[in-house]
């Protein structure tokens, strides 16, 4: 399971290889698409963004898996989101755009896994390496927002 320290030099060296290409090169991970995603720490007040991977887009509904490698604990970010599910998301090359953050229910976790496993099957084998289900979280658009708008 990699650390705190691993999993930040990985998300910075992303965002450095983002930033240099100009959003050309980091846009995929293991077949699947990068977001930005930028959340308020729940402590600090401070925005934290991190590079994650989603296995499902659905038009302007992304999933994401809080899976932080199979750790048996939740990532910060997941913390962050059930402290305040005001988001803002990137794609690509795109701006960041403000989002709703949703914890899905065991029930629709459990009726939405198989469709993250068969868009990268790595995700089962995260969940067999911890004792903790790993939680699935959807980001819609904020109906009537302007992409300009900062959180927090």
């Amino acid at each position: 399971m990699p650390s705190d320290r691993q999993l930040k030099t990985v998300t910075t060296i992303h965002r450095a290889v983002l930033k240099l290409s100009g959003g050309i090169l980091g846009t995929t991970f293991k077949g699947m698409p990068t977001i930005r995603l930028t959340t308020i720490g729940r402590k600090s007040g401070r925005s934290h963004t991190v590079i994650l991977t989603a296995p499902i887009i659905d038009g302007d509904t992304i999933v994401v898996v809080a899976s932080r490698g199979g750790d048996p604990t939740d990532p910060a970010w997941l913390h962050n989101i059930r402290a305040n599910t005001a988001v803002r998301v990137a794609r690509g090359h795109g701006p960041d755009r403000p989002m709703t953050a949703r914890v899905l229910s065991p029930g629709e976790r459990n009726a939405l896994w198989p469709d993250v496993i068969a868009a990268h099957p790595g995700y089962d084998d995260y969940q067999a390496m911890t004792t903790r289900t790993i939680p699935l979280v959807t980001l819609t658009p904020l109906a009537g927002a302007i992409d300009a708008q900062p959180i927090g």
